[in-house]
């Protein structure tokens, strides 16, 4: 490998670096000073996300393994921002119950290792290096839902991804084997060229989907989604639901929009059928929910459901509004679950029913969890409002009107589970509401960043033409 390629390898060799560095410094950090890692990890981090906006050339390596396009360094950008929120929102949690346990910098390991397979299974050119992205992403994320040690849900958590995990990994190789079967290759350009509508593409096409539906918490594939959120740490919960779906369903919609779009006439009725369940599902189950991230689980399956709207058409449209939306609901996501676990932080208490009466004790932390709540409903004049406009423009504009109605009527269930914890917010009262307290520094900053961000998309939608001009590499 020579320096140009370590240049098309730029995020994964700075987040591979900033790991090493971690563990030098937990060597020579003294116990009494472990509190510093936390800072020192932030501040890597920040660094390599700053540097992964440079302007960089555009290529592949390993013959074709690796690739790198605009699109895909744009998307690894946004996956770094969404880090980068989460371990400010995480920062004050780590430092009060993980560094007591002396397990601070294998936190970071974990996260920034689950981070490197995504950044590897995005980029990667065929299916040997996207498999062992998928894996590298995956397990890391198993140990973390389990973190705290001490709870037995958190246990059962780590313990029920895992297997869940596990039949989705098998379920893949399982599709993998019968695309290789029926191409003669693992090439990505080799399968689009070869693929043709037969018994063998048609078997491996489902279970490849399922099996990547499982990461993506689609229906029928999301059982596992809300026990796992509720058991792991809400840091982990959280990056569940944005970072590692997001990633699923950017590698999703590049294998459906290139490899396999001569099956396009078998996976948009599949497609159809799921979204249908999908945003159902996601939104009636939350309507019974009491615990928060029992409530975000399925408001995240529902949002999971919405995001087909875009894959189902399959061209450059789709895919721009894809990016679009993620982008958007990892601002919003983050939002509310930073508001959730600065609440749980400070009082253990995480079902809606806190929450009644909060507005008058906690204000700031009430409106930031309005405007996520609202954006999460689409609500304009926020950012979530034109993520799903886009998305039902794009799909109307393929003649797919009635699954259009669908999404709009989903959007008006899911505004009345969303405006149910704003009610209990602002217009409930409680004799034992949450009493006032103070965010340390990194909670505001990551709160401040997701409000920005839920704010300047719903302002700024000028960012979708930049998205829609870079998509255009892979057509």
């Amino acid at each position: 490998m020579d320096f140009n390629s370590f240049i098309l390898m730029r995020h994964e060799m700075l987040l591979l670096a900033i790991i090493l560095i971690l563990v030098v410094a937990e060597v020579f950090t003294p116990l009494h000073k472990k509190t510093s890692i936390v800072h020192l990890s932030v501040f890597l981090f920040g660094i390599h996300t700053a540097v992964g906006f440079l302007t960089i050339e555009y290529g592949s390596l390993f013959g074709g393994m690796f690739h790198t396009t605009a699109l895909i360094q744009f998307f690894k950008n946004v996956l770094n921002i969404g880090v980068l929120i989460l371990l400010l929102q995480s920062a004050d949690w780590i430092q009060e119950k993980i560094i007591q346990e002396n397990r601070g910098v294998e936190f970071f390991m974990l996260l920034f290792s689950s981070l490197l397979g995504m950044y590897f299974m995005i980029s990667s050119g065929d299916f040997l290096m996207f498999y062992l992205g998928l894996e590298l992403s995956v397990l890391p994320v198993a140990a973390l839902a389990a973190y705290e040690t001490s709870k037995r849900i958190s246990s059962e958590s780590g313990i029920k991804l895992i297997l869940s995990s596990a039949l989705a990994s098998g379920t893949i190789l399982f599709g993998i084997s019968m695309l290789y079967a029926m191409s003669g290759s693992i090439y990505f350009n080799d399968i689009t060229n070869l693929t043709a509508t037969s018994n063998l593409s048609i078997l491996g096409l489902v279970l490849f989907f399922s099996g990547l539906g499982f990461k993506i918490s689609l229906v029928p594939f999301h059982f596992w989604t809300a026990d796992v959120y509720e058991g792991a740490p809400i840091s982990i919960a959280s990056y569940l639901s944005v970072i590692s779906k997001g990633a699923a369903i950017f590698i999703m919609m590049i294998l459906l929009f290139t490899v396999l779009k001569p099956l396009m006439q078998i996976w948009e009725n599949l497609i159809y059928v799921i979204a249908v369940a999908t945003m159902f599902i996601g939104n009636l189950f939350a309507l019974r929910q009491q615990n928060m991230k029992r409530f975000l689980a399925f408001s995240s399956i529902a949002q999971a459901g919405f995001v087909l709207l875009g894959l189902i058409i399959g061209n450059r449209l789709g895919t721009a509004t894809i990016v679009y939306f993620v982008l958007i609901y990892i601002f919003s996501n983050l939002a509310a679950f930073g508001v959730v676990q600065a609440i749980s932080l400070k009082t253990g208490k995480e079902n809606i029913k806190d929450y009644e009466g909060l507005y008058r004790t906690n204000p700031n932390l009430s409106l930031v969890m309005m405007l996520a709540l609202f954006s999460l409903a689409g609500i304009p004049p926020v950012a979530g409002f034109f993520g799903k406009f886009f998305l039902f423009t794009a799909a109307a504009s393929e003649g797919y009107y009635f699954l259009v109605f669908l999404g709009v009527f989903n959007v008006t269930i899911s505004l009345y589970y969303y405006l149910l914890v704003v009610r209990a917010m602002f217009l409930r009262t409680s004799d034992n509401a949450i009493p006032y307290f103070k965010t340390k520094l990194y909670m505001r900053m990551g709160l401040l960043i997701t409000v920005v961000g839920i704010l300047i998309l719903g302002i700024y939608s000028p960012l979708y033409d930049y998205i829609y001009e870079l998509s255009k590499i892979i057509y």
